[in-house]
């Protein structure tokens, strides 16, 4: 899935960049235009929503590293997490993704 790539290039990028991270604080949307995301990925980068991100399928690896970023400690991050699975489903692509039967 070309787009869940550019989520996690995204987040990649942001993670182990100090340049980025402060493009990302001082002009998100220019540095957002410079990767090809979803609407609803956009939006939920942009809301720093942790849980949709994962359920969007971006690596918890990613995440992880993410979170601080946004302010977050572990346990809240873990929480995001869950609380994306059910307040959006389950995981739709990814290595994360999850499945209604066995």
């Amino acid at each position: 899935m070309v787009s869940l790539y550019n989520v996690q290039k995204f987040l990649y990028h942001l993670n182990r960049d100090p340049r980025v991270q402060q493009r990302y604080k001082d002009d998100m949307s220019a540095l957002l235009n410079e990767y090809e995301l979803t609407a609803e990925e956009r939006e939920a980068i942009e809301a720093g929503d942790i849980g949709k991100l994962y359920v969007l399928g971006a690596n918890g690896q990613l995440l992880m590293h993410f979170a601080p970023l946004l302010g977050m400690p572990w346990a809240a991050y873990i929480e995001a997490m869950r609380e994306g699975v059910r307040k959006y489903g389950p995981v739709r692509a990814g290595i994360y993704a999850m499945t209604t039967s066995t």
